[in-house]
């Protein structure tokens, strides 16, 4: 993380990364799923038959055999399928996409592409921070080697400085812990949707090209899991996001470390706290790495369903 001053010397820009170009607008179009695999486009309200769709599952809410009112799909309805809960999966269910989650942060190969995600968190976070603490938040950048830029202005010091500084690195693990609160409390499409909106969120301030394919197509797996995916799928899916977030958390942090002691990051955002705080990198880099850990163990206690438990051994009593 840089800090780049500017002409005003109360103010400076907190940046990390490098620059890279802009890039278009990006236009979404909006079409309706037909159950026998069809495609329709959105009914047209001037045909007064337009109103009922026969089994068809639009705005990913309900299908069935007989047909789905529009006009009885209120505001309230789609707000109680969001936030409603839904079953536990199975054990298998979840130690499976545990076991994916972490195969995919220690195979080389496939963390090399899973670590975008990591990156959006982490940008994310920056930006998130930046606009509570009241600086000025100019854009995000993402870059195809997985790393990134978040450019903020306002004072060169003070806790808006810090805090959004720490918040890198904190914030996958800690938005790890917070889908797993959510789906321990049975809120997987509330988990889903709650993800597409921090994207969304997101992408309004991507300012390069691979950001903005990156943010989209994350954004359009995890739509497509919640509208087209059944129960199970939808439940696999969001306990796979929560697991790696946990897992993959302690990875960047074991990086930055190894990249410190190479003197091949001196504008880390340790560094930059250290700079800001007088606090030795070293003691930040322990900071984000406990957080990981202790986010992990709490994590995996909740994902992990209730009803495991150790069989019971002991012998039965005498009658």
């Amino acid at each position: 993380m840089r800090v780049i001053p500017e002409r005003d010397s109360r103010r400076s820009r907190l940046v990390v990364g490098c620059n890279t170009a802009g890039y278009g607008p990006i236009r979404m179009t909006l079409i309706t799923f037909v159950r026998d695999g069809g495609l329709r486009p959105h009914p047209d309200r001037s045909d007064p038959n337009a109103n009922v769709i026969p089994d068809v599952l639009w705005l990913g809410i309900a299908t069935t055999t007989s047909g789905v009112d529009v006009d009885d799909i209120s505001i309230g309805d789609l707000w109680d399928r969001v936030t409603g809960t839904q079953p536990d999966p199975p054990l298998w269910l979840v130690v499976l996409v545990g076991l994916v989650a972490l195969g995919s942060v220690v195979h080389g190969p496939t963390w090399r592409i899973a670590r975008n995600t990591v990156t959006i968190a982490h940008e994310g976070g920056h930006a998130l921070v930046a606009l509570v603490t009241g600086r000025k938040l100019d854009g995000i950048k993402l870059h195809s080697d997985t790393s990134g830029v978040t450019v903020s202005r306002g004072k060169p010091h003070g806790p808006g400085m810090i805090f959004t500084a720490m918040a890198g690195y904190l914030t996958p693990p800690l938005l790890g812990l917070f889908f797993a609160l959510l789906l321990a409390d049975g809120r997987i499409t509330l988990m889903l949707w709650f993800s597409l909106a921090l994207l969304a969120g997101m992408l309004v301030m991507i300012r390069n090209a691979y950001g903005a394919l990156s943010v989209v197509a994350t954004g359009a797996i995890i739509f497509a899991v919640s509208w087209l995916g059944s129960a199970e799928v939808q439940a696999g899916f969001a306990y796979l996001a929560a697991w790696f977030l946990l897992l993959a958390a302690t990875r960047p942090v074991i990086e930055l470390q190894r990249m410190r002691t190479q003197r091949m990051a001196p504008s880390s955002d340790a560094d930059q706290l250290a700079n800001l705080t007088g606090v030795p990198g070293l003691a930040w880099v322990s900071l984000f790495g406990a957080t990981a850990l202790l986010a992990l163990l709490a994590g995996g206690a909740l994902l992990v369903p209730d009803g495991l438990s150790l069989p019971d051994f002991s012998a039965p009593s005498a009658p």
